[in-house]
């Protein structure tokens, strides 16, 4: 696949009588009213210029690099979401390793108002000069989007980039959303404390690449290094990518480090990492996957909510309460939704995983932005789930209490389920990472086929407004509104039709099928 921008003009620090400003193009996007070709999200001033020129060179500088293999190669640009009271400015690396996202909070910004979508902005070479340069005291106008002068009068000039977009590129910026879900805070230590750690690391070289894993143990405000894994480490997976937080340091008060519970660590396995750097009126975060030749597409922490039927059915509930929230407040969305707190959970890992849905460790909370490339179906991008439907339909699926046999023949492999609902398998990605890369196909093809049996489809459940919805006669299992004849002037609500099973005609294909 390959991505394609139109920009009105580059993105460039200029000069005016007025004073020094940053203009950042943008190409489409999604916005409350729709899509736009050239969305205008914000044009106000900095609070922190060097700090946020600093922070949004490292943001550009993930996306032009690729850790693993050290390779010269063209990039995507960083996507910004407008959330109404904040900026984020996201990138992901080529390797598919490294996700980093500035968030420029109200105290980081200054007049103006901020707009609600999600898009792209134009990062060029001589823009990433002009940021180095950047320096002083003196304010910084921001503007994300054209002017409104030059959206009226443009005379048809563009900028346009047409850069390749892998499909393992597009599902491990989704998937490291859920990654940072399930991190948790380790350690919070001063920035003098941070930037000495990095200088201790070795620099990678163009033929190696970052190879290193370094493990810490928080003891009050510091870090303590350790040669190997033990409870309650912290690791530091190709720990020479976090180099490029190296000049922002300077600007920053604390780094705050995230990653799994002090419980599961010290397995001796790599283990995700977070690094949050907290700047005047932003936040830098820096989000590693477990290995430097490990990206975030395939650790499959999605697949067992994107095989729970319950879930997909909710992610649709879900997605239509969404309007760009800085936080999406699960208890509310509960309430609005009518769903278990749980259920709510499980719909937004499965929006992440499209794109809809990205996670702010600072708020411990979701928030919602849609990613300007053609997502697709979540489920397109993860073999491993559309090898576990075909073995389902297939009927490749036995369960005897505990057990369960999937596949045929030779490809026939044995599922056992635990009491606590824990899987495992006899197949070879089972015995090589013992889970550790989310569930097999197998695993899968099991918990959709037990998911079925536990949770058959409702036709008549409630839509999270009191409503019941009824099949459609057209259409069995889809829901369709009806009247509500005993409220005058009431809105459609959806109750229970007249549905004959044996008066619904196939098509005349499936018939001849």
């Amino acid at each position: 696949m390959t991505q394609s921008y139109t920009y009105l003009q580059a993105s460039a620090v200029r000069d005016s009588p007025a004073g020094r400003g940053l203009a950042l193009e943008t190409s489409g996007g999604a916005t409350p009213a729709g899509e736009a070709d050239s969305p205008r999200f914000f044009d106000g001033f900095l609070t922190s210029p060097t700090a946020a020129a600093t922070a949004l060179l490292a943001v550009a500088d993930v996306a032009a690099t690729h850790h693993y293999r050290p390779q010269s190669s063209t990039f995507l640009d960083p996507v910004v979401t407008a959330g109404g009271d904040r900026l984020r400015m996201e990138s992901f690396s080529g390797c598919c390793g490294v996700h980093a996202r500035l968030d420029v909070l109200a105290p980081g910004l200054d007049g103006g108002d901020i707009g609600h979508g999600t898009t792209n902005v134009d990062i060029n070479t001589p823009l990433r000069r002009a940021l180095a340069r950047l320096g002083g005291l003196d304010p910084l106008r921001l503007r994300v989007g054209p002017e409104e002068l030059e959206a009226r009068t443009f005379d048809g000039r563009f900028v346009e980039k047409k850069v390749p977009l892998p499909e393992r590129w597009l599902r491990g910026f989704a998937e490291a959303q859920i990654v940072a879900a399930g991190l948790v805070p380790r350690a919070e230590i001063p920035a003098p404390q941070a930037a000495a750690l990095l200088r201790s690391l070795p620099r990678p070289t163009l033929r190696s690449g970052p190879r290193t894993t370094r493990w810490v143990v928080p003891e009050g405000r510091t870090l303590r290094p350790v040669t190997r894994p033990c409870p309650g480490g912290v690791c530091l997976p190709g720990a020479e990518r976090l180099l490029t937080l190296g000049r922002v340091l300077r600007h920053a008060t604390t780094v705050r480090i995230y990653g799994p519970g002090a419980e599961d660590a010290g397995s001796g396995g790599g283990t995700p990492v977070a690094w949050e750097v907290v700047l005047p009126g932003m936040r830098l975060t820096l989000l590693l996957s477990p290995h430097a030749a490990r990206g975030f597409s395939g650790e499959g922490g999605v697949l067992t909510d994107l095989a729970t039927g319950t879930a997909d059915r909710d992610a649709e509930r879900v997605a239509g309460l969404l309007a760009w929230e800085p936080t999406i407040d699960v208890a509310e969305m509960s309430v609005l939704c009518g769903l278990p707190p749980q259920r709510v959970r499980a719909a937004l890992t499965v929006l992440g995983a499209s794109g809809l849905i990205g996670y702010d460790l600072a708020e411990g909370a979701y928030f919602h932005r849609h990613l300007p490339f053609s997502t697709g179906a979540a489920e397109n991008r993860n073999p491993r789930l559309r090898g576990a439907r075909a073995l389902v339909a297939d009927g490749a699926v036995r369960t005897d209490g505990a057990l369960t046999w999937v596949g045929e023949g030779d490809h026939r492999h044995l599922v056992r389920t635990d009491d606590a609902g824990r899987a495992t398998c006899t197949c070879l990605w089972w015995a090589k990472y013992r889970g550790g890369r989310g569930p097999c196909k197998h695993v899968l093809a099991t918990r959709i086929v037990s998911d079925a049996a536990a949770h058959p489809p409702d036709p008549y459940a409630s839509d999270g407004h009191g409503r019941t919805c009824a099949p459609d006669p057209h259409v069995p299992g889809t829901p369709t509104p009806v009247p509500n004849a005993s409220v005058p002037n009431a809105p459609a609500t959806y109750a229970p039709a007249t549905y004959a099973p044996d008066t619904y005609a196939p098509d005349t294909k499936e018939s001849a099928r």
